[in-house]
């Protein structure tokens, strides 16, 4: 079971697609069912059956983030003491001459970002709890850092939401 912490900006995210999802894509699909339903003989009507499942995908998707948003504990502090790596923290490893930076989030903002990783993560379980310098099986930690509260300047929300609003509507 993964873990039910989030970010501002991941909660943000995620309501947005669901009233997305409400607003926008369920009605279109539900008018494309119609459509397609109306134009008689609906068992070999193939637009009628891939809207369906269009409408059924839809339909997953909203009962998944209403029934997620309720459970999700959004984060917004910053921890007491900033020395060491908890939910949120930006760290730096240093492996073998390299340095890479990952940010600690929930499981279900992972996609927001290519350094974003997962609390419940093999990489994230090795250094909670950790202070600048520790050594972990991955690495040296090299730095610890937080952003401000609720703002992760390294995301476009712009161009998160869109991500889900494309059109033509696709699984």
């Amino acid at each position: 079971m993964s873990s039910a912490y989030i970010t501002p900006t991941g909660h943000k995210v995620l309501t947005e697609e669901l009233k997305w999802l409400w607003k926008h894509k369920r009605p279109y699909a539900t008018r494309k069912v119609k459509e397609a339903a109306a134009l008689g003989d609906r068992s070999e009507n193939a637009d009628y059956h891939y809207n369906k499942r269009l409408l059924r995908e839809i339909d997953r998707r909203i009962a998944y983030l209403s029934k997620r948003l309720d459970v999700l504990q959004v984060i917004n502090r910053t921890p007491k003491d900033t020395g060491r790596v908890f939910f949120g923290a930006w760290i730096d490893i240093a492996h073998e001459g390299t340095i890479s930076s990952y940010r600690i989030v929930g499981s279900d903002e992972i996609d927001f970002a290519p350094h974003y990783i997962s609390i419940d993560a093999p990489l994230a379980r090795a250094v909670l709890g950790k202070h600048c310098d520790d050594r972990t099986r991955f690495g040296r930690i090299a730095a610890i850092r937080y952003d401000a509260v609720g703002d992760d300047a390294s995301l476009d929300f712009e161009a998160l939401i869109k991500r889900f609003q494309h059109f033509p509507m696709q699984l």
